[in-house]
């Protein structure tokens, strides 16, 4: 079955005459569960829910794996630090990953005994920092800059050594890219970005490459409470079902916005691994079936980038990516990222290219 079909159809329970094709959300704290409850299904919510089953059972199937979804992208990256460092291990990450998975790891995990070693996604760096460590955890594209690392080179080299791998997923969605796939231990997704893509919900999940870990997780979820509600979760089952047609128009949009951007003197320098010449390129085409709908791009300075969000008609000045609207923000104004002041990130929407290219064109000649 092919990508587009797959996840058209994903988590869909068989056919029952006069049902629904996707049930509707289940409200339910406690359940009917009389004598042992190991003989029923659901027993109490924070436990199991029936809209959760059908949507991990889609992301089981998008992902290559058993999934465990979760209430937001930081719970399911809380859950795989949870359930694989304990007091002495090492912990190596990318020194240009999402920030606040750094905080958490600079903080309450450098607090609890767990050691850290940071290096840049960029040149698979980390490689160097293997010797001794229990989880390599990788982001790739990078968010902000969009670097990108060899996936399965670095699994390769970690599991020689005995290293687990997770994968930040989140840029590149379970359909534009399979870290499992590629030999990771776990896929890590903020499903809040372009897998769900209407900027409407907060949701995570991680996929496994076995039950074991499946379990673990599963019981890190129950016993922190780290619960999605059963509304975003059918949300979600709902909105990925266009998930390959939304990618298809942004990451065409993000293409050709890339290109134009990389020819206009207001711009001193655009990322974006669908780019022949971009330095991620050469990796991105050999393990991403998608680039992306993100676009990063550098003004002048400050007063440039704010000038640009300001004149534009079709931006959406707001944080977060992936959602089927054009936003950017001037990434800057957080604190983390060694980024230029005038660096951009775009999240490229739906819009009909033309409108996108006319609107970004009247704004850029602003500036002049």
């Amino acid at each position: 079955m092919r990508d587009a079909t797959r996840v058209n159809r994903a988590g869909i329970p068989e056919a029952v005459q006069g049902a629904a094709y996707l049930p509707g959300p289940t409200f339910a704290a406690p359940y009917h569960a009389a004598g042992d409850p190991k003989t029923a299904p659901f027993s109490y919510g924070r436990f199991s829910n029936p809209t959760w089953s059908l949507f991990e059972q889609a992301l089981s199937e998008l992902e290559g794996g058993p999934s465990i979804v979760f209430a937001s992208g930081m719970a399911a990256t809380n859950a795989v630090f949870g359930v694989t460092l304990r007091a002495g291990d090492i912990l190596v990450m990318p020194s240009d990953s999402y920030y606040t998975s750094r905080l958490v790891a600079q903080g309450y995990l450098t607090e609890m005994g767990i050691k850290v070693r940071l290096a840049p996604t960029a040149g698979n760096a980390q490689l160097e920092h293997l010797a001794g460590a229990k989880l390599l955890w990788l982001e790739t594209p990078a968010n902000p800059t969009l670097e990108v690392c060899d996936i399965a080179a670095m699994v390769q080299a970690a599991h020689a050594q005995g290293v687990l791998v997770a994968v930040d997923n989140t840029t590149a969605t379970a359909l534009g890219q399979r870290p499992l796939a590629l030999g990771a231990d776990f896929s890590v997704a903020s499903d809040t970005k372009a897998l769900t893509g209407h900027s409407d919900l907060i949701l995570g999940h991680v996929a496994s490459q076995d039950n074991a870990w499946a379990e673990k997780l599963h019981t890190w979820r129950t016993q922190q409470g780290a619960i999605p509600g059963p509304m975003e979760v059918w949300l979600a089952h709902r909105s990925i079902g266009t998930l390959a047609l939304r990618l298809e128009r942004q990451c065409f949009n993000a293409l050709e916005l890339a290109k134009f951007l990389a020819s206009h003197p207001q711009v001193q320098s655009v990322r974006y691994p669908g780019l022949p010449d971009d330095p991620a390129h050469e990796i991105a085409s050999r393990q991403m079936q998608w680039y992306g709908p993100v676009v990063s791009f550098v003004l002048k300075g400050k007063a440039e980038a704010e000038q640009f969000l300001h004149n534009s008609k079709l931006i959406i000045e707001a944080t977060s990516f992936g959602g089927i609207q054009t936003s950017a923000e001037r990434r800057a104004r957080w604190s983390g990222d060694e980024i230029p002041e005038g660096f951009i990130r775009l999240s490229v929407g739906c819009e009909d290219i033309q409108d996108l290219l006319e609107d970004f064109s009247q704004a850029l000649a602003t500036l002049n």
